[in-house]
């Protein structure tokens, strides 16, 4: 009995293909690119450091997490999406991140005083340490600011009302 050759290649081929696939599960390609500038002689560029957060408000008035963690020393960005669908004038969301010893509802009848024009943020925002703009569904905002000292920070959302359901944490770590 002799042998196919069209079935031996397609076999080799089976086989040749699936021992490619195995071979290369686990391991993910990155691709990085680097700048070069005018007049520079090499090509590695330092990666900056920091920390990306990313956080999100709906149309039922709740954060997707009440807890964010970050180091000291680092700049953090902090990507903001309200995933509603609602005006801002009707569930506007942003993030507030007060400094240590805010009264939370204290800060919150201050925002709600200080109206849509200053954009829910209270006495020029010298309890702040950082915030977003005021969102409506389907729009985002990031932020960049330098990590506080180590500690455990409240945010919060600064809307009308919200901040009793729209509250958690940034833990600074050293």
């Amino acid at each position: 009995m002799g042998l196919n050759p069209n079935h031996d290649m397609r076999t080799y081929l089976i086989v040749t293909t699936i021992a490619l696939m195995l071979s290369s599960c686990g391991e993910s390609k990155k691709e990085e690119k680097t700048a070069l500038k005018i007049g520079q002689t090499s090509t590695q560029v330092e990666a900056p450091s920091g920390t990306a957060l990313a956080l999100s408000g709906n149309d039922m008035m709740q954060f997707d997490k009440n807890e964010l963690l970050a180091k000291g020393g680092e700049k953090i960005t902090l990507t903001f999406r309200h995933v509603g669908q609602l005006d801002k004038r009707v569930m506007g969301h942003n993030f507030v991140l007060l400094k240590p010893g805010t009264d939370i509802t204290g800060f919150a009848n201050e925002a709600a005083s200080a109206g849509e024009a200053s954009d829910w943020i209270p006495n020029d925002g010298v309890q702040v340490i950082a915030h977003t703009k005021m969102l409506g569904g389907g729009q985002t905002d990031v932020i960049t600011f330098d990590a506080p000292e180590p500690g455990v920070y409240d945010f919060i959302c600064s809307f009308p009302g919200h901040s009793a359901m729209m509250r958690g944490t940034l833990t600074i770590t050293e």
